[in-house]
């Protein structure tokens, strides 16, 4: 270790090549420090386990910069086990649904978070083990799950490494109703208090989500920061302006995406059918889905029973899409359909990935959802007043005179609206003020 070469210990449970949703961020974060001149060492699960829960996207290992050296920590998910040969006796049971109950309240013990919370001790053995190896200058814990603020409070107590916290939904905070999850006196508010106590810098996705913790936790305010989610380069190749749909009297959109219960899918299969039904869209336009149904391995069979009811509409769902495939994906659609949770302190890193496109977004989400912010000066975007199958129809009409009416101009100012939302142009500022902070 010299002093021009600082140690970054960065803690993501879920990090490639796990399909979880803060991946992207993950990696993209790791790679920002290890291109800034960090010694860069990630603490993830072990890639086995996100085969086993939550599914893997082998490409995104491609993606790591080869600077970075990942240390995998074994984890157990003892509820969503499936191979009766990794369950002890008594899950294999009859009464396999109490033992997860009791097998949950008993990773509670640990750290207060269902499932994740037996995690700690195999976390914090690991980080001491780095540490003593090769001493951290900072530590960057990025949520959810939660228990990585854990790891590196642990590091912090024990050794006195600094450490970022970096909030990519909220803890106590429901993003999407904006209510209370814990009460202030609970044991998660108890922790997530100390936490921002001894952390040198917080981060959050958006101001909202920020503006809320700075009332919460007015003593932390000065520590709180932006750090917005944005596109990566990496996953567009060479970015050119999109040109003016060839064919408008046959669109294709496109939405790619985590599908969860929060996504209003039945309210746009019904748009979507409706629309073509009073001819708000033509007969020829299709839809194209791709991405998972459900945060899990196993596919949602309830959000697999909407998409297949609107094939006869022309919507398609395609499953998986690998992140060396994601830019095919985009070029093929003329249009891209966001379709997320009600909250107004919800963004979700697709926004971004949408904008970089250069292509029309359609808003299939409460006005109130922050991603409006983001899209407020995008010159081609349409947006739902509110999320009703009769709104949501009369958008996507509004969506196909666009594609007619748009010009080369227009297109052009969408790209250039785009590449102000590069994730480097978010991570950059942040990482540079840290070295001058933390490093001898």
């Amino acid at each position: 270790m010299t002093a021009s070469t600082p140690h970054l210990i960065y803690i993501a449970w879920g990090f490639a090549p796990a399909r979880t949703g803060g991946v992207y961020r993950a990696v993209a974060t790791a790679n920002a420090f290890a291109g800034a001149g960090w010694k860069v060492t990630v603490v993830a699960a072990e890639s086995d386990a996100y085969a086993r829960y939550v599914g893997v996207d082998t490409s995104m290992n491609d993606a790591v910069d080869p600077r970075v050296t990942v240390e995998r920590v074994p984890f157990t998910w003892a509820a969503r086990e499936t191979d009766l040969s990794r369950m002890p006796l008594v899950q294999g049971l009859t009464f396999g649904k109490t033992y997860n109950r009791i097998r949950s309240r008993l990773d509670g013990l640990a750290f207060p978070e269902s499932n994740y919370g037996q995690w700690r001790g195999a976390l914090e053995d690991a980080l001491e083990r780095i540490h003593d190896r090769d001493p951290a200058d900072l530590v960057v814990a990025t949520a959810n799950p939660n228990v990585d603020f854990q790891g590196a409070y642990h590091l912090h107590k024990k050794a006195g490494v600094p450490f970022v916290m970096d909030y990519r939904d909220g803890w106590r905070l429901d993003v999407f109703d904006g209510g209370y999850l814990f009460p202030e006196k609970s044991r998660v508010g108890r922790l997530e208090k100390k936490y921002l106590q001894a952390a040198h810098e917080v981060w959050f996705v958006n101001d909202a989500i920020r503006e809320w913790h700075r009332k919460e936790y007015p003593f932390a305010a000065d520590k709180m920061q932006v750090v917005m989610n944005g596109w990566d380069p990496a996953l567009f190749g060479e970015r050119n302006v999109a040109l003016p749909v060839a064919n408008p009297d046959a669109p294709r959109f496109g939405y790619l995406g985590t599908i969860t219960p929060k996504v209003p899918l039945e309210p746009l299969m019904k748009g979507w059918t409706l629309a073509k039904a009073q001819g708000h869209i033509p007969a020829a336009s299709t839809l194209e889905v791709g991405g998972y149904l459900g945060y899990f391995a196993t596919p949602r069979g309830d959000l697999a029973t909407l998409l297949d009811d609107a094939r006869d509409a022309g919507v398609t769902f395609i499953g998986q899409v690998h992140k060396g495939q994601v830019a095919e994906f985009y070029a093929r659609q003329d249009a891209l359909v966001l379709a997320l949770g009600e909250g107004r302190y919800v963004t979700s890193g697709k926004v971004f990935e949408y904008v970089a496109t250069g292509k029309p977004i359609v808003s299939v989400h409460a006005p109130t959802n922050d991603s409006s912010n983001v899209l407020r000066d995008y010159p081609l975007w349409t947006a739902v007043p509110d999320v009703t199958p009769e709104a949501i129809a009369t958008t996507l009409g509004d969506t196909v005179k666009l594609l007619h009416s748009a010009t080369t101009a227009d297109y052009a100012r969408a790209h250039a609206a785009g590449e102000k939302l590069r994730r480097d142009a978010q991570l950059t500022p942040r990482i540079g003020s840290l070295t001058q902070e933390v490093t001898p």
